[in-house]
């Protein structure tokens, strides 16, 4: 590391203010940043140093998503040649996904972050953090076929649209992966939605349909059993197969304190306590399935981890979390069951949960302040 900061030490000088590189000092900064701890020291008042910074919060995501990231370059490979009824070997098959994916990783990163960069710059700020994890959120949640043109296009909406207007990482209401995924679920649903385009150049007579796509039209008895579900080799976007995987980020994320166990938790028991709901209404075969399919199905897990717990775009008082987090899983299952045209209802269920979350922080401040007079004035 020596050697390393050596050589950033004598770049330094000519990217900075005057020098003859300065249109590139928000990417050095960006760098320098990502393997040093930035020396930048407050002035006034008193605060605790760390070194735990947000680059270095936003690594712990980065790595809690490295399994599902593996998984699913495996299962792009695996679905594609069991569509074709060949055999499935497994570096064949990681190969395979893993030139899918690669290129939709690239595209995601080079053009979010060439977009921050050029805000950064403009605005004489440091290059934000907060697309080093959105950079891999985005391809984990689309499908393995999806047109890279499409990708550099709802990668730049969710970075200026869902972000730079609102002042950048930390500014930001709307999480910026499912802003894309929103983006292209209704600027080209046929690309999003359907059972071609979970399966990588599948067989023509083979049906892709994810378990949300068979329940939707009523084929309970089509759903992949259980395990199948939890180990993920099922169709579906390229990281929300696997509740396996998911469950290592989940424990990863948890044990740093990275993730909030109360947001994670209470999604959870929003949709169970929905699915039984339907249990007991049972008006049809979709509403009887068990309420713990809910949460092995599409990208329930996948949002509940990742997603809900953003700790910028979620509820930020301890109880706010609570209602929060139970609002989501409660609104998921309830979108995918009454409302056809939105299989997936976990990321709407998010997005306006997002919009939200303030609304929901103010009610318990202000319950807070109403509590604490009435214990003064009694």
């Amino acid at each position: 590391m020596k050697a390393l900061r050596k050589i950033l030490d004598n770049i330094k000088p000519h990217v900075q203010k005057g020098g003859k590189f300065e249109m590139f000092r928000s990417t050095f900064d960006a760098m320098e940043t990502l393997f040093f701890v930035p020396d930048h020291v407050t002035l006034k008042g008193s605060h605790i140093r760390d070194g735990v910074d947000m680059k270095r919060t936003m690594i712990t995501v980065f790595i809690a998503l490295i399994p599902a990231l593996l998984f699913g370059m495996w299962n792009v490979g695996y679905q594609h040649f069991r569509s074709l009824g060949e055999t499935v070997e497994l570096w064949p098959a990681f190969w395979y996904g893993f030139l899918k994916v690669l290129p939709i990783l690239i595209v995601s990163y080079v053009v979010g972050l060439g977009i921050e960069i050029i805000f950064a710059q403009k605005r004489g700020h440091e290059v934000n953090e907060g697309f080093f994890v959105s950079g891999l959120l985005i391809p984990l949640v689309l499908p393995p076929d999806i047109p890279l043109w499409m990708v550099a296009v709802a990668t730049a909406f969710a970075v200026i649209i869902g972000k730079e207007v609102f002042g950048g990482t930390g500014m930001n209401i709307l999480n910026p992966a499912l802003t894309a995924r929103a983006f292209l679920f209704f600027a080209y649903p046929s690309f999003m939605s359907g059972d071609k385009v979970w399966i990588s150049d599948k067989a023509d007579a083979f049906s892709g349909a994810t378990p949300l796509g068979d329940a939707l039209v009523g084929h309970i008895d089509k759903l992949p059993n259980p395990m199948d579900m939890i180990i993920g080799i099922i169709p579906g976007s390229v990281g929300e197969t696997s509740i396996i995987a998911i469950g290592i980020g989940a424990l990863i994320l948890l044990y740093t304190g990275v993730g909030s166990w109360r947001i994670l938790f209470s999604t959870i028991a929003g949709g169970l306590f929905m699915g039984y709901l339907f249990n007991l209404w049972g008006l049809n075969d979709y509403m009887n399935i068990p309420p713990y399919y809910h949460l092995i199905m599409g990208g329930f897990a996948f949002g509940a981890v990742f997603m809900a717990t953003d700790p910028v775009t979620a509820a930020q008082t301890n109880k706010g979390k609570y209602i929060y987090g139970f609002l989501i899983g409660l609104m998921a299952v309830l979108i995918r069951v009454f409302n056809p045209a939105y299989p997936e209802g976990m990321m709407l269920a998010i997005l306006l949960m997002n919009v939200f979350a303030p609304l929901i922080d103010h009610y318990v401040v202000e319950a807070n302040i109403k509590r604490r007079l009435k214990r003064v004035k009694a």
